[in-house]
């Protein structure tokens, strides 16, 4: 059966049965797990592959996974001679990951009477805590063995039955192993959910159907995005950001990048040269991460119908220098670059996209996910405790509209934790949470504005914060102002408050709290 032969709309049912396995595998996942992370703020992501490791379809959840999360499961099949079964567990970062806390699961799928996987499903979350020197396992380390236990693919799974000998290896390495054991039994169970519902499918169409439907699915993505490359200008356009610093220096880390538009094969070429080496503290980005940014931004060209699917890549030459900031090697940390360095890679696309088709590109967004983690012993347990949220900024200024103030853009797509649900999980009180007027960058169309939220610890701990655009603000565009920078203060009872840098780890005293002021978005257009 040649793909011309597929039915456009049973095309469309198949693509739409697809992701709504991927939307069911992550309902599954957020309604079983432990953690405020996952269950409140929505930190995970869920992909099906075919058996060429081929992404078919994604969830509407974390861009920063799902582009990346291709790369976890060609190291996890490479790695592991799957049998029916066999559920596989990595989160190494360079075989596969992005940083530590994203644990990913891969589970084979077999069809009736087959030798070898015909799909593969996966979930990606973030743990809050996966051990290491900082709790929450995302502070300013100067190497990856800081930052806590790095699992390369392995088994979790065996013949349908959990390992428990390396299920206590990893508990043993962390700071909350009950609620890890918990969010590790809902990724698995979201694995199976997964691979039932793609039994379901691939009985209703039988095999030789299934596989055109695939191709034909992959080769429209590409369609899409070839026909909108078409549509731009012929030539190269130039771009550069600028992170803050390294959490270990003060020096800027500078990202750089061309692209070059050929509308005539429909092709985009992106180049990192010229972009810094890569540094001593953790915002380095391995290559998932860069290639990950790129296929977001290729996919916010499309319309929101568009199949996220490995076609969208195939128009992409991607070029990244080697131990580079945007394509680091071991022994790099590397915790800030799946959150600080993806947003500013993002940035600096876009940024050159905007000379191309300067009436579609918005403006800079906050630029950062302001990460913060707190872990201490609770009070109420005895137990320890790890939080870690990302809070969310200004959206850019867009051609015609302002931006949209508080809200999680570009690479997170997550939620924030609800107060009354994070005072219920971790000895806090919230004292402050709104928005942060005038933060958003003036122009014709106003940037949105940040937040402010303040937290006060009831209990001895440790903070660490890992941000960014606390010196380069939010760019503006055609004119418009850039967002306000964002801040960081602990304020201590009866004192005068101490602002934090960017990047740094704290010990605090009960009483103490801590107050984030996130970027607003860039403004467009001149007023």
């Amino acid at each position: 059966m040649t793909p011309h032969s597929v039915d456009p709309v049973e095309l469309a049912i198949f693509q739409s049965a697809m992701h709504s396995i991927a939307e069911e595998m992550g309902a599954a996942l957020r309604r079983t797990a432990l953690s405020s992370n996952i269950k409140e703020r929505r930190d995970y992501s869920c992909a099906i592959f075919d058996g060429q490791c081929r992404v078919i379809a994604m969830g509407d959840h974390m861009p920063v996974h799902l582009g990346s999360m291709p790369t976890s499961v060609q190291a996890a099949v490479a790695a592991i001679d799957f049998k029916p079964g066999d559920i596989a567990i990595l989160n190494d970062p360079y075989a596969g990951g992005t940083h530590l806390p994203d644990i990913t699961m891969v589970l084979p799928v077999f069809l009736p009477n087959a030798s070898q996987p015909s799909f593969y499903v996966a979930n990606r979350a973030h743990h809050a805590d996966v051990g290491g020197r900082f709790a929450g396992s995302m502070g300013p380390a100067e190497e990856i063995f800081q930052e806590g236990i790095r699992i390369p693919p392995v088994r979790i799974v065996r013949d349908g039955k959990i390992d428990r000998e390396m299920l206590d290896l990893i508990l043993l390495n962390v700071r909350t192993p009950h609620e890890r054991e918990g969010d590790l039994a809902s990724q698995i169970g979201a694995c199976r959910v997964g691979e039932r519902r793609i039994l379901e499918v691939a009985a209703k169409h039988g095999e030789q159907k299934l596989h055109a439907l695939i191709d034909e699915l992959l080769d429209y993505s590409e369609r899409l995005v070839r026909a909108q490359l078409r549509t731009m200008p012929t030539g190269e356009f130039t771009a550069e950001d600028w992170l803050d610093d390294d959490g270990v220096t003060d020096a800027p880390i500078k990202i750089a990048v061309r692209l070059r538009l050929d509308p005539q094969s429909a092709a985009i070429h992106v180049d990192f040269a010229g972009s810094s080496p890569q540094v001593a503290g953790s915002v380095n980005a391995v290559r998932a991460i860069t290639l990950s940014a790129c296929f977001y931004v290729l996919r916010c060209l499309l319309k929101d119908d568009a199949p996220a699917t490995e076609g969208i890549l195939r128009p992409l030459t991607l070029i990244t220098p080697a131990a580079s900031i945007v394509d680091a090697v071991p022994p790099a940390a590397v915790a800030g670059g799946n959150v600080e360095t993806s947003q500013r890679i993002v940035d600096v696309l876009l940024r050159a996209l905007a000379k191309a088709i300067p009436a579609h590109i918005p403006a800079a967004s906050a630029g950062t996910m302001s990460n913060l983690t707190i872990g201490g012993v609770d009070p109420r347990t005895g137990e320890p405790f790890t939080y870690y949220e990302t809070a969310a900024g200004g959206m850019g200024a867009r051609p015609g509209i302002d931006g949209i103030s508080g809200v999680q853009t570009h690479m997170t797509n997550s939620l924030n934790t609800p107060i009354e649900a994070l005072e219920y999980a971790c000895p806090f009180r919230v004292r402050q949470y709104s928005y942060r007027d005038g933060s958003g960058g003036a122009g014709r169309f106003r940037g949105g504005d940040g937040l402010i939220r303040e937290v006060e610890l009831l209990t001895p701990a440790r903070l660490t914060l890992l941000a960014d655009r606390r010196h380069f603000r939010p760019y503006g565009l055609e004119g418009g102002d850039e967002g306000a920078a964002g801040a960081a203060f602990v304020v201590k009872a009866g004192e005068k408050e101490i602002e934090l840098p960017g990047k740094c780890s704290r010990q605090l005293d009960a009483g103490d709290s801590v107050r984030l002021e996130t970027p607003g978005g860039g403004g467009w257009g001149k007023l």
